[in-house]
């Protein structure tokens, strides 16, 4: 039987069935716990949630432990191409341990990339809650688009841009980026890039935790919508209630901005 293969074509040899598996990736640590959690042995540091995930450590997403990981004799580690480096993957793989590579910078490929992790790599059900997420998210967005901008960081200021996961999902709300048409994905611009034909301002509390207190003086003519970076970067089990969630915030900030 040939291997399985992987988002970006790697076979992937995986023992049948994968019962320990080592997640590298905060949204799919969530996405492997909603759905099969007696297969997780091992996250990263950053895997916050669900709240009070009771397995080992190891490290952060940049810099993973991999001799504790290969010590722990794992039948699959799962990685994300954008979110894990490709050094840890070869040394992983040059040690004898199975790792699964996501490719995802689009809701659709999300959905494709979870179905092929559970129904191939996993060998389980596909989720419920994919499908309800599938669902929720292929209505329409409202029209007109609102010209916007998703900072990620500051000192310097870093925003969203073209060919990524929570730009789709902002095209989906009824947002245009307004550096999507620059050449890097998520481009560093100056304070005044960073406001130029820009109708409404989104702050995320991740990676850079905005809050009121730092973020929104930076935007003191727009609006300023505050939100769960999880909600707006994450792809897995809370794509169920993001959609209503941003919605909420985006029409909130719009709202009391008017008043």
């Amino acid at each position: 039987m040939t291997d399985p293969v992987d988002d970006l074509g790697t076979p992937v040899p995986i023992p049948r069935p994968a019962r320990r598996v080592v997640s590298l990736v905060p949204s799919l640590t969530e996405a492997i716990t909603a759905t099969c959690p007696e297969v997780l042995i091992a996250a990263t540091d950053w895997c916050t949630h669900p709240t009070g995930l009771a397995v080992e450590r190891v490290r952060g997403t940049k810099n993973p432990n991999v001799r504790r990981i290969v010590a722990l004799a794992p039948d699959l580690v799962v990685c994300n191409q954008e979110e894990n480096r490709r050094l840890d993957v070869d040394r992983l793989r040059a040690a004898g341990i199975p790792v699964w590579v996501t490719r995802i910078t689009t809701l659709d490929e999300a959905c494709t990339a979870l179905a092929n992790l559970f129904g191939t790599a996993l060998a389980v059900p596909l989720p419920p809650w994919l499908t309800e997420a599938e669902r929720i998210w292929s209505v329409p967005p409202p029209k007109p688009a609102v010209r916007a901008v998703i900072p990620i960081w500051r000192n310097p200021w870093m925003v969203v841009g073209r060919d990524t996961f929570t730009g789709d999902l902002a095209r989906r709300l009824g947002l245009h980026l307004v550096h999507a048409d620059r050449p890097e994905r998520y481009p560093t611009v100056s304070d005044a890039e960073l406001t130029a034909n820009v109708d409404l301002a989104v702050l995320p509390d991740e990676p850079y935790v905005f809050t009121k207190t730092d973020g929104p003086e930076a935007f003191p003519d727009l609006p300023v919508a505050l939100v769960a970076g999880r909600a707006l970067t994450w792809y897995g089990p809370s794509l169920v209630t993001a959609h209503a969630e941003l919605t909420a915030a985006l029409a909130a900030a719009v709202h009391h901005r008017t008043e």
